[in-house]
């Protein structure tokens, strides 16, 4: 059984998953830890939050405390100790870690793309491990067999483009009524062909209301 397999348990009854692992480099400031697993959402997961205490407790940042709770519980029956995207600085590179496991790559508007969760795929945290990881096989990113790549002319204000990422442009038609359909989820991340399906679009209303509150 490998590392990401022995997880797997653990991970499954608060609809998570690993989405992808990568060796440690001496830069990553994790001693004692060989390998990186990715830790995200996978089917299951908004039903699994909206049940929790902090979706209901009314505090800020609910999501980040579920996060915080249930991965320290996973690090404390795995030997593996968790780390997080929020609570910087410091800031933990996990833009970084994510191009170093082989199944995420920069998709063609400067998302990151995941082999099977498409534009879709975040992080709710990772899990340094002390077992080391073997290198997956090369793989070629999926927008390189994409046709017609929807993503590029998905966004209404032009936001995100190969350049990278306007996030005043994208800001802006959200607080207007033509940015209602935005609102329900980012038409960018649901154009992408891969991963369709596997976000319900009450989890996407719920990232995007968050990130239209942010500053």
């Amino acid at each position: 059984m490998t590392p990401a397999d022995h997880l797997a348990p653990h991970l499954a009854p608060h609809g998570l998953t690993v989405l992808g692992r990568c060796p440690t480099l001496p830069q990553d400031g994790l001693p004692g830890a060989q390998s990186l697993a990715l830790i995200g959402p996978c089917g299951g997961f908004w039903e699994v939050f909206r049940g929790s205490p902090e979706a209901t407790d009314g505090a800020p940042d609910p999501l980040d405390r579920w996060a915080r709770r249930v991965l320290e519980h996973v690090a404390g029956q795995t030997d593996a100790t968790a780390v997080f995207p929020f609570g910087g600085p410091p800031w933990h590179p996990f833009i970084g870690w994510a191009l170093r496991t082989g199944r995420i790559w920069t998709s063609p508007v400067a998302l990151l793309v995941h082999d099977t969760h498409g534009l879709f795929v975040s992080f709710r945290g990772a899990l340094a491990l002390r077992e080391a990881h073997e290198e997956p096989p090369a793989q070629s990113a999926p927008c390189d067999t994409c046709p017609d790549q929807p993503c590029r002319t998905a966004c209404p204000a032009d936001a995100l483009t190969p350049a990278g990422y306007d996030v005043p442009a994208c800001h802006a038609p959200l607080a207007r009524p033509e940015g209602a359909d935005c609102l329900s989820g980012c038409l960018v991340r649901r154009a992408c062909p891969i991963g369709q399906g596997l976000r319900p679009e009450a989890q996407s209303a719920f990232h995007m209301a968050a990130f239209h509150r942010s500053p």
